[in-house]
């Protein structure tokens, strides 16, 4: 199966590890293109405007929602992410395939806009490991954390919504398991 002007979505909870997982599928698949969400959370050390988010100010974020900007968009944690419209639209027409990385509420905007993208739900192998992956970025403050898990034990119950589940234990086997549900085997 070609993914060729294919839509595919990834999410899963804060801190299961989808930027690494992208991060590989992107290297060793350099045709598919990765749409750069748009945010307004502060930059993470290392992180590049344009390459890793657009990042906004709430006031500019609000006004790209107001103008239909947004294929999808959510606030999470405290602050807004989105996915922009035009340049999705125009790599799908261009025949590229197409990876969004986004949250549960993204994903759902997203299954209205094009409900023949595949749908792909990374899952921590435990709720315990997943926590200690979100303690071990060192980058959210003990209320931040409190939230992302909150959230996370929502998004967990939501999986059953998702095309396929994929087990984040394993960088390797879960990467081979996206590439095969993705057709890139």
């Amino acid at each position: 199966m070609s993914t060729s002007g294919k839509l595919t979505l990834i999410t899963g909870p804060s801190g299961v590890g989808k930027g690494t997982l992208v991060n590989q599928l992107l290297e060793r698949h350099p045709q598919i293109w990765l749409s750069v969400s748009a945010t307004t959370r502060s930059p993470r050390q290392g992180e590049q405007d344009g390459i890793n988010y657009f990042f906004h100010s709430r006031a500019g974020f609000e006004a790209l929602v107001e103008q239909g900007g947004f294929l999808e968009w959510a606030e999470f944690a405290g602050n807004c992410y989105g996915t922009p419209r035009g340049p999705v639209e125009q790599q799908m027409a261009a025949g590229r395939p197409v990876l969004l990385e986004i949250e549960l509420e993204g994903a759902r905007q997203v299954r209205r806009s094009f409900p023949d993208g595949f749908q792909i739900f990374l899952a921590p192998p435990s709720f315990d490991e997943l926590e200690r992956r979100i303690r071990g970025r060192g980058t959210d403050s003990e209320d931040a954390i409190q939230r992302r898990l909150t959230r996370a034990r929502e998004e967990l119950e939501a999986q059953q919504e998702f095309d396929a589940v994929v087990i984040n234990d394993d960088l390797e086997s879960a990467l081979n398991q996206v590439e095969t549900l993705m057709g890139l085997g």
